[in-house]
């Protein structure tokens, strides 16, 4: 049975975005439900496929019947089906609050809202479980297709931000395609697992080399690494709250999925830590990009663009950590795709209520919330205790890898970087809680929000899936031996010391 589950985790997704585009235009009201069934199954496939894994080891499925290189397989090992699991259960927690926002926001879109969703989630999936290297760029710009239109639906300056995005996605996906071209070009195969086994005796090809410095800069661009990060702010601040805690915490996160499959099980280890000698380059890189991210989030007086600057910090944390090659490196990389990915749904959860309640991100709507909203910003709080790597909460685990990672190797300036962005984090988020503890409050209106200062939660819809998520947060934490020992540290090749 199992066996099964990588088709169902993509088909359920993708059969319940044509009902509810035809329910989009029968009864609205069965949108939500519809794509909540879906990833309800998919979810239980995941979760099974993740017990198989664990179990049996990696999961081969045939699409069709065909057996690679020729057709196309789905591949699941202790990497993706990690990812798969989070992927899913972060589509799940945010689909719970969208019905509060897309009444608010859109609500003559409710159709193509959900239907954009569900194929934004198929996309996902599908770059995670496939083993095919063109299969992924299709499903990559599903994906990205449908994060685009997704994007457009917020804000008045929203299609501006989404339309710079198109242009930043469609130059870094054209970077990947054409390294995987010249791949194609000397192995003669598309198939990830059959690719690795021919590229050995070409590793002193130029082609090769070539071909792996695009796809990287590539994924370098789809994944917002500094400083190719300039269509990430403007895209996430002016998103709609609804789509952009979806967007936010995975899109990034995936695309260093990419990048860690793409090195170490198509071009493998000893290619890349070995033969190319650009790790220190990129490590570098990484700490420019920690460094930038956490200084112009310093710079910021909106919840929303403080936040999209700490990802462009996060995604320098887990580039430089998978390049610093080492073992406690690579595991506190791939950690924090799943830490992060949390973290950045719980923190983004708790703007949209804030949004939701106050009609503005700015700092000076945060006055007197404490008082007015104390389980909304309880949740934020402990979202920004994870992020600043405060135990025991997920961020600290994580972080700690990446320190053991980063002495190990030698790279005391990303040490540095890493200890840095903490500390500014705890400006950022502190100057957060002063305003909104100790500022007096006062009422504020704004675009027909009205906001006294008595007590004025959010609604139930918002709140539970941010608490569920912030206890998330410390349950990850709590089990991050068990998470490491029985499925990252399996993920790691052997070669990796």
């Amino acid at each position: 049975m199992s066996s099964q589950f990588p088709a169902l985790i993509i088909i359920t997704p993708l059969m319940a975005a044509f009902l509810i585009a035809a329910a989009g235009w029968l009864n609205p009201g069965h949108c939500l439900p519809i794509l909540a069934a879906a990833l309800t199954v998919a979810l239980m496939a995941a979760v099974g496929l993740l017990g198989a894994v664990v179990t049996g080891g990696t999961v081969l499925y045939r699409l069709g019947g065909w057996d690679p290189p020729w057709g196309i397989a789905y591949r699941v090992d202790h990497l993706n089906s990690l990812v798969l699991v989070v992927i899913i259960v972060v589509a799940l927690i945010n689909l719970a609050t969208t019905r509060a926002h897309v009444r608010r926001e859109f609500p003559n879109r409710v159709g193509p809202f959900y239907t954009l969703y569900a194929l934004f989630v198929t996309g996902l999936l599908g770059i995670v479980v496939t083993g095919d290297a063109f299969n992924l760029y299709v499903l990559l710009e599903i994906a990205a297709l449908t994060g685009y239109a997704l994007i457009g639906m917020g804000h008045p300056r929203a299609p501006l931000a989404s339309l710079n995005y198109i242009f930043m996605g469609t130059i870094g996906a054209s970077f990947y395609l054409l390294g995987i071209g010249y791949l194609y070009l000397v192995t003669g195969s598309l198939n990830m697992a059959d690719i690795a086994v021919r590229l050995p005796g070409l590793y002193g090809s130029r082609v090769v080399v070539t071909a792996f410095i695009i796809c990287m800069t590539g994924l370098f661009i789809k994944m917002a690494l500094f400083p190719l990060h300039g269509w990430l702010p403007n895209a996430y601040s002016h998103a709609p709250s609804a789509a952009v805690a979806v967007i936010a915490p995975l899109t990034t996160k995936v695309m260093i999925y990419v990048m860690i499959r793409i090195a170490l099980y198509v071009f493998t280890p000893s290619f890349v830590f070995g033969h190319l000698k650009i790790d220190g380059l990129l490590v570098w890189l990484a700490v420019a990009a920690i460094v930038m991210g956490s200084l112009m989030a310093l710079a910021q007086t909106g919840i929303k663009k403080m936040l999209v600057y700490i990802i462009v910090a996060e995604v320098g944390y887990m580039v430089g950590g998978f390049w610093l090659g080492n073992r406690p490196a690579i595991t506190g990389a791939i950690l924090h795709i799943i830490n992060d990915a949390l973290m950045t749904l719980c923190v983004f959860l708790a703007a949209g209520a804030i949004v939701y309640k106050t009609g503005t991100d700015a700092f000076t709507g945060l006055r007197g919330l404490f008082h007015k909203m104390p389980f909304t910003m309880a949740g934020l709080v402990v979202g920004a205790l994870a992020i600043i790597g405060v135990p025991p909460t997920c961020g600290f685990f994580s972080k700690w890898y990446l320190i053991r990672g980063g002495l190990a190797a030698g790279q005391y300036p990303f040490v540095g970087a890493l200890i840095f962005s903490s500390l500014v984090n705890v400006l950022l988020f502190f100057r957060l809680f002063e305003v909104a503890y100790y500022e007096p409050s006062t009422v504020h209106v704004t675009a027909g929000h009205h906001y006294s200062g008595r007590r004025d939660e959010a609604p139930l819809e918002l709140l539970l899936p941010l608490l569920a998520t912030a206890g998330l947060l410390i349950v990850l934490g709590l089990y991050t031996g068990d998470i490491v020992q029985h499925i990252i540290r399996l993920a790691i090749p052997a070669q990796v010391m």
